[in-house]
């Protein structure tokens, strides 16, 4: 689905907060956002786990179906008996035979058990879509977490370079007697913490960086700037429902509804006649050969109560996954509508910090003129450059947010996808699996060959 964007001026203000937002770099050896999300995309242990266990699930389907074919074994002994005289020997005996068992009418209750394994297959199918969003979400935090350390890096880079010049004034000023012995000293404390801060602010950049590689799958290397934003909805009701129809969550949940539903049903069959069909061929080595044929039905009584407890038991499963369905619906809407008023507010924000750090440079600008002229202390000018550097860290910080609460919302509206994001991936397909397991193939069979070779293909040391 193709979806409208913000009201140009949102746009437009959110547009100006990506400028320099990054990390100085040529910009041809530069990573973008997008790269990172494919390396995430491709090198996720969390995405091989959930496809994995999808590929369990997908099992489950052809376990289930198995139980409507021939059930063939056979079985064979060898027997050795002493002499029960003193004239006679032992004697040696063998057999052989080939049994086999078909199931003929349960009441649905196998068919039943497949439909349930489909449904749960679809359930786990919206989980793994979940498990996307979270990588590709976590690729974006970390993407943006190195953006902002680095400048917020860069500033107290900055902030230390001005206090060391405030410092050398200072002095210069406390030797010609204009300034007295405190003012060096608030300097220098000043400067100690600006050290301080710069160290905790290189700090954090390694630890970010540390997390893209954890959510990325490689260290960061010089990172570009995010120039835009994704295209959004023009509203929350739009955005809300965008959710409720896209979110895997309920998807998922509305599967497993299904899944129980069936479940139910399956309990109650239990509570029918079942009739197989049996029948068996041997050899004995002292009664020479014997076969048999027929047909048996068994009807359940009484089980103790276990039967009816089990139909209970669905019934209540059941009721709780629709309840887990209407809980989803609306963590949806919380998520969309929480991701939405985020944005709104770090939109507000860059603003306001833009409007901040202009009015910051002016006052920064004009203090420091007038300590020159001896109409100011050092504190004054200290104090002028610290607000000066907190404007410009918040102004770091909203536009932060902003991103970080776009992808959110996407991620909410079930939209955070490699198909969705159109990323240049080659997208794991669940369905070639299931499709090769769906009609439990034999291991010696064509299909069963090919099954093995999609299994070596997933495999990884």
């Amino acid at each position: 689905m193709v979806l409208t964007s913000f009201a140009k001026k949102k746009l437009h203000v959110l547009a100006i907060a990506a400028v320099g937002f990054g990390v100085s770099a040529p910009a041809v050896t530069a990573e973008n956002l997008t790269s990172a999300l494919v390396s995430a995309y491709e090198n996720s242990n969390l995405l091989d786990q959930s496809r994995a266990l999808l590929r369990a699930e997908d099992e489950g389907v052809a376990t289930a179906l198995s139980a409507l074919r021939p059930q063939i074994s056979a079985s064979s002994s060898v027997t050795q008996s002493d002499g029960a005289t003193n004239s006679g020997g032992g004697t040696l005996s063998s057999a052989i035979s080939l049994g086999l068992e078909l199931l003929l009418y349960d009441s649905g209750s196998t068919a039943l058990a497949v439909e349930a394994a489909k449904e749960t297959v679809l359930a786990t199918r919206a989980g793994l879509v979940n498990q996307e969003q979270q990588v590709l979400f976590n690729a974006v935090q970390a993407y943006i977490s190195v953006l902002r350390d680095a400048r917020v890096a860069m500033l107290r880079e900055s902030n230390l370079r001005l206090i060391t010049q405030e410092l050398r004034a200072a002095e210069d000023r406390f030797e010609v007697g204009e300034v007295t012995r405190t003012d060096v000293a608030q300097a220098e404390a000043r400067l100690a913490q600006a050290r301080g801060d710069l160290a905790a602010a290189q700090g954090n950049l390694a630890i970010s960086r540390e997390l893209y590689r954890a959510n990325v799958g490689r260290a960061p290397g010089a990172l570009q700037a995010i120039s835009r934003l994704p295209n959004l909805p023009r509203s929350a009701d739009s955005a809300r429902a965008l959710g409720e129809q896209n979110s895997p969550s309920i998807d998922q949940a509305q599967h497993e509804i299904r899944a129980q539903e069936l479940n139910v049903e399956r309990a109650k069959a239990a509570l029918r006649p079942r009739i197989s069909l049996s029948a068996s061929a041997g050899h004995d080595s002292t009664r020479d050969n014997n076969s048999s044929i027929g047909l048996n039905m068994s009807v359940p009584i009484y089980q103790g109560g276990q039967l009816n407890a089990l139909i209970r038991r669905a019934r209540a499963a059941l009721d709780a996954s629709r309840s887990n369905l209407n809980q989803q619906v609306r963590l949806v809407r919380q998520n969309v509508s929480d991701s939405w008023s985020r944005l709104a507010v770090a939109n507000a924000q860059i603003q306001a910090s833009d409007r901040q750090i202009r009015a910051a440079e002016v006052a920064f600008n004009g203090v420091r003129e007038e300590a020159r002229l001896g109409a100011r202390t050092t504190l004054d000018v200290l104090d002028a450059e610290q607000d000066l550097f907190d404007a410009r860290t918040n102004r770091v910080v909203a536009e932060t947010e902003v991103y970080t609460a776009a992808y959110s919302l996407l991620s909410a509206m079930g939209l955070l996808t490699a198909e969705k994001l159109n990323l240049p991936v080659k997208r794991y397909d669940p369905s070639e699996y299931y499709n090769a397991v769906r009609t439990a193939p034999s291991a010696t069979s064509a299909e069963g060959k090919k099954l093995d070779r999609i299994l070596k293909r997933y495999q990884k040391n």
